[in-house]
C-alpha cells in the first residue's frame, strides 16, 4: 500500500531531515550530502526510497539532478508545518528558505 511506503519513508530521521532541506527550494544530490555525514550512496537509497514513496520528485537540470518535494502532496505540506515548529527541522527549513531567497536574486 502507498501509506505504508510513506511511513516507512518517513520513520527515518536523515529522511526527515531531507523534506526540511527541500521544503523550500530543490537541491541537488551534492547539496544535500554536504549537510549530512554519510556516504553518497547511502544518501542515494534515501532519495529513492522517498521518491519510491511519491515524497520526493527529481528532474534533470544539464549535468545534475534536482529534488525537490513531490507537489500538490499532503504529507509534504504537513511536514514543512511541523518542521517549522520543529528544534530540529525549524533550523533546516529556514537554511533552505534561504537558499531559495538567495537562488531567487540570482535569477
Amino acid at each position: 500500500m502507498k501509506i505504508d511506503k510513506i511511513f516507512e519513508a518517513l520513520a527515518s530521521n536523515p529522511r526527515r531531515k531531507i523534506l526540511a532541506y527541500l521544503s523550500e527550494s530543490s537541491m541537488t544530490a551534492g547539496e544535500l550530502a554536504e549537510r549530512f555525514e554519510m556516504s553518497k550512496p547511502s544518501l542515494s537509497k534515501h532519495l529513492k526510497i522517498l521518491e519510491s514513496a511519491d515524497l520526493v520528485k527529481s528532474e534533470k537540470k544539464g549535468q545534475f539532478v534536482h529534488y525537490s518535494l513531490a507537489d500538490d502532496n499532503l504529507i509534504g505540506t504537513l511536514h514543512t508545518c511541523l518542521a517549522t515548529i520543529c528544534p530540529v527541522g525549524g533550523p533546516l527549513v529556514r537554511e533552505s528558505a534561504a537558499k531559495a531567497k538567495k537562488n531567487a536574486g540570482q535569477s
